[in-house]
C-alpha cells in the first residue's frame, strides 16, 4: 500500500512478507490469529480495531502498509536472507523516494537480516532511508510468544507518540 506518498503520511507499517491468507484476499495481515490490527488501535494509532479488508482507511490516518519480501509464503522461515537482502535493498529505494517519516519494521530478526544491523534491537534505529526514520517493532504475528498483546501496543504506542510528536 506504499504508494505515491500523501504529505500527511506518518508511519509505513513494513511487515515481514505476505501470507498466503494476504495472497489469497489481498488484505495485509489478514490471518485471524495476527496481532496487528488490535495492536494498532490498541497503541491508539487508530480509533476503532480495522479488520483488514479495511487497510485502504488507513491512509486517511497518517499510515500505510508494505513489506520487506514481495513473495508470499506459508511461514516467513521459507525465506532466504538473500530474498531478505535484495528486496531490503528494493524497499530502501522505494522508502527514499517516497518518504513516510517512519518505516515501522515488523521483527527485528527481518531487520537485521534486510538491511545488514546484526546488533539491532527493539525500537528506533539509527539508519535512516533517505529523510525516513526506521524503527524495529515487534511481529504482530500470532506465533510470536515473546509478545503480549499489551507489551506489543505499549511499543507501537512508543512509536505512534514519536511520529505524531513530530506532526
Amino acid at each position: 500500500m506504499l504508494r505515491d506518498r500523501r504529505p500527511d503520511e506518518s508511519v509505513c507499517n513494513c511487515r515481514i512478507n505476505p501470507g498466503l491468507m494476504t495472497a489469497v484476499t489481498g488484505h495485509h495481515f489478514a490471518r485471524p490469529g495476527n496481532h496487528f490490527w488490535p495492536v494498532l488501535h490498541a497503541a491508539g494509532f487508530t480509533p476503532r480495531q480495522f479488520r483488514p479488508a479495511e487497510q485502504g482507511e488507513l491512509l486517511d490516518h497518517g499510515l500505510g502498509i508494505t513489506n520487506v519480501v514481495a513473495r508470499p509464503t506459508a511461514r516467513a522461515d521459507e525465506l532466504t536472507a538473500e530474498e531478505y537482502r535484495e528486496d531490503g535493498r528494493l524497499l530502501a529505494e522505494k522508502v527514499a523516494r517516497l518518504q513516510p517519516r517512519w518505516l515501522a519494521v515488523a521483527g527485528v530478526t527481518t531487520y537485521r537480516v534486510a538491511f545488514g544491523d546484526k546488533h539491532a534491537a527493539i525500537g528506533p534505529q539509527e539508519r535512516t532511508l533517505g529523510a525516513t526514520r526506521i524503527w524495529a517493532q515487534p511481529n504482530p504475528s500470532g506465533l510470536n510468544a515473546h509478545w503480549t498483546l499489551a507489551t506489543m501496543a505499549e511499543e507501537y504506542g512508543r512509536l505512534r507518540t514519536a511520529a505524531f510528536a513530530e506532526s
